[in-house]
């Protein structure tokens, strides 16, 4: 048997993770059809199918999850080998907006472990504006927020994330009284744009929780308590958009731009597998 590519490991274990050849070959900063041959030759040299594809759907076959593990392994000490030398272990420090990670910053955080093991991850989660602020003042080395205005053009877009005014099914609001909103303090762009939505309806509305970040107003949401504006990608589970049921105006989407000043190669593999995670979390 040949000796393994360690580059086409690395893609088995990524589509592995993300379900998907697209977001493998974002975070492998290559194309989806560059992938597949990695991985075609991969099972071609060990003799087994690892892969099952179908248009909709990638799964592992019971000899890839068998292989899994060796090869997470494989990859975990390729990582430790290039950073024997290293005085410091290699550090990213993201600041995050509140907007942008919900309850799904455990599977990102496992999927950025698996990838990379060797790798110190200091997130900071904080509103867009003190993020932006912190990154502007050289305190991190990438910032993801939601899109502030049109003055700031720097930036990528990593993707377009939809709002609802989100809340539990059975959310008693009754016509003619104030909607109960959960909000950020201000000053918080997505409490501004959900008040200017409301009054642009003519939608009385009183503030009944003012949380500190979606983990805070997504508990006051589940409880009942309120209806929030939020982005359904991070939204709780089982809550959804109760827009269109009472009657609220649409909300618009906001885009999630990562501005960074990265220039270390690996650390830049870092951080695009970290957006890769984000993306995939639509």
């Amino acid at each position: 048997m040949k000796a393994l590519d360690l580059e086409a490991v690395q893609a088995f274990v990524l589509v592995a993770d993300f379900k998907s050849f697209t977001r493998a070959a974002e975070a492998m900063n290559t194309t989806q059809s560059a992938v597949s041959l990695k991985i075609k030759r991969l099972e071609e040299g060990i003799g087994r199918r690892l892969l099952e594809r179908t248009p909709r759907l990638v799964r592992l076959s019971a000899e890839g999850n068998a292989f899994l593990g060796a090869a997470r392994t494989l990859l975990s000490a390729h990582q430790s080998a290039l950073g024997a030398f290293a005085v410091h272990p290699r550090r990213l420090v993201v600041g995050i907006s509140h907007h942008v990670v919900g309850g799904e910053l455990p599977l990102l955080l496992k999927r950025m472990k698996s990838a990379e093991p060797e790798l110190v991850i200091e997130m900071r989660v904080a509103s867009s504006r003190e993020t932006i602020e912190a990154f502007d003042q050289g305190m991190l080395d990438a910032a993801i927020v939601l899109g502030q205005d049109n003055r700031r053009l720097d930036g990528d877009i990593i993707l377009e994330e939809g709002f609802g005014w989100m809340g539990v099914p059975d959310f008693e609001y009754y016509p003619g009284q104030p909607l109960r909103l959960a909000t950020q303090a201000e000053p918080c762009s997505v409490r501004g744009m959900a008040v200017a939505a409301l009054a642009g309806g003519g939608i009385a509305w009183t503030e009944v929780f003012v949380g500190g970040g979606i983990a805070t107003i997504g508990a006051a949401i589940s409880a009942g308590l309120a209806v929030a504006a939020l982005g359904r990608r991070v939204a709780p589970a089982g809550t959804i958009d109760l827009g269109p049921q009472l009657g609220l105006p649409p909300l618009p989407s906001r885009d999630i731009v990562l501005h960074s000043n990265v220039s270390d190669p690996r650390t830049r593999s870092s951080l695009r597998l970290l957006v890769t995670a984000i993306r995939s979390t639509q």
